[in-house]
């Protein structure tokens, strides 16, 4: 199966065959303290962790300080158990003069050679200056 363009939701099945887009940007652990009141990790955790491995590829295109404006088509595949590696992948897909868009995927890699996408979701960061102020990513 040929990955989809960047961006386009993916119909994901147990059979899928699809890799990880771009650079890992983050990896972690699920832990019990990232869990829900069901025992499955919180999905504002992991958010929050997508929304972390963004900033450090916006960080490194910008080079400086960026905040996240938006984040946008955010899909749950799969649940994500604790104990479970993920892997925080990231690409940028639009860069514009202060600001650019870049798709987050959170592969689960326990298996790293069969990965399986838990989720997704395009992240916009706009490029700021010491006082909060936008400013131009360098081209």
């Amino acid at each position: 199966m040929q990955q989809t363009p960047i961006g386009q939701q993916q119909a994901v099945t147990e059979k899928t065959a699809i890799k990880p887009i771009g650079e890992l940007s983050l990896k972690v652990i699920a832990m019990p303290a990232d869990t829900n009141w069901n025992g499955d990790v919180f999905g504002g955790w992991l958010v929050s962790q997508m929304d972390l491995a963004g900033a450090v590829h916006a960080h490194q295109v910008s080079k400086g300080r960026v905040a996240t404006i938006s984040i946008n088509n955010m899909v749950f595949h799969v649940r994500v158990k604790v104990g479970q590696v993920l892997g925080c992948y990231t690409q940028v897909i639009k860069t514009g003069t202060t600001s650019m868009q870049i798709m987050v995927e959170v592969w689960e890699t326990n298996d790293i050679d069969n990965p399986v996408l838990v989720t997704n979701g395009v992240f916009t960061y706009v490029a700021i200056d010491e006082s909060g102020k936008k400013r131009a990513i360098p081209q």
